[in-house]
């Protein structure tokens, strides 16, 4: 992984504990909390997409944390269609933040994940970074995103392939409108990203605050 691996667990509440892992450099320099996509579609935090993302940042200089939704694998609990999932996303961010006090923070998801944890960023106030890979958009309450108007100012970033087949494209495009967030449109990109791993990796790292050079986002893009 180009990190040390350490398996921990995260406390939510007296009946669900999350498993959870950190990758983390020689140098830790940022942080991020990854949230893995739908659990009753085989999402876990160990899907390829996340696995090929948390290598990037770690040879980036950031700490990941990654952790399994409750009901998915370990981790005690039973799967509530995103809205207990909130408090799962608080654990991981309060666990992160206690585990390394001194850095900057940021989360990001992909398809379910990307929908809880912008949930959550609207639930708690937080102005963390906040990248959102092809979110989950849905008429269900555990799938709607929150009115933008909701959101504590904060740098948000919205990563969307041209051929997502489950997310409708120009519904991400009008919430990033609306959201005042950025907005990249992977040219040729379908929900999976199939390889094109480490260009969402790139978009991700520069939602985060990491510098990255302009024209490395345009090809990514591209």
């Amino acid at each position: 992984m180009g990190g040390d691996p350490t398996v921990t667990s995260i406390t939510v509440d007296s009946s669900v504990e999350l498993e959870a892992r950190w990758d983390i450099p020689a140098t830790v320099e940022r942080g991020v909390v990854l949230c893995h996509p739908h659990p009753l579609h085989g999402g876990t935090m160990n899907v390829p997409l996340l696995e090929a993302i948390t290598k990037d940042l770690v040879d980036r200089s950031v700490a990941v944390l990654r952790f399994n939704f409750r009901g998915v694998g370990r981790s005690t609990g039973a799967h509530d269609s995103g809205l207990a999932e909130i408090d799962d996303v608080a654990a991981a961010a309060t666990h992160a933040e206690e585990t390394y006090p001194d850095l900057d923070f940021g989360v990001a998801g992909w398809s379910f994940g990307a929908g809880v944890a912008l949930r959550w960023h609207a639930r708690d106030r937080s102005d963390h970074n906040y990248v959102g890979i092809a979110p989950g958009i849905g008429k269900e309450a555990g799938q709607r995103l929150p009115e933008p108007e909701s959101l504590q100012p904060a740098n948000r970033t919205f990563i969307i392939g041209d051929r997502d087949q489950l997310v409708p494209v120009a519904a991400v495009v009008d919430y990033a409108e609306r959201a005042q967030a950025t907005l990249h449109v992977l040219q040729g990109s379908d929900h999976f990203f199939y390889f094109r791993e480490q260009k969402v990796a790139c978009l991700l790292a520069a939602g985060l605050g990491i510098p990255v050079p302009v024209d490395q986002i345009r090809s990514a893009c591209e």
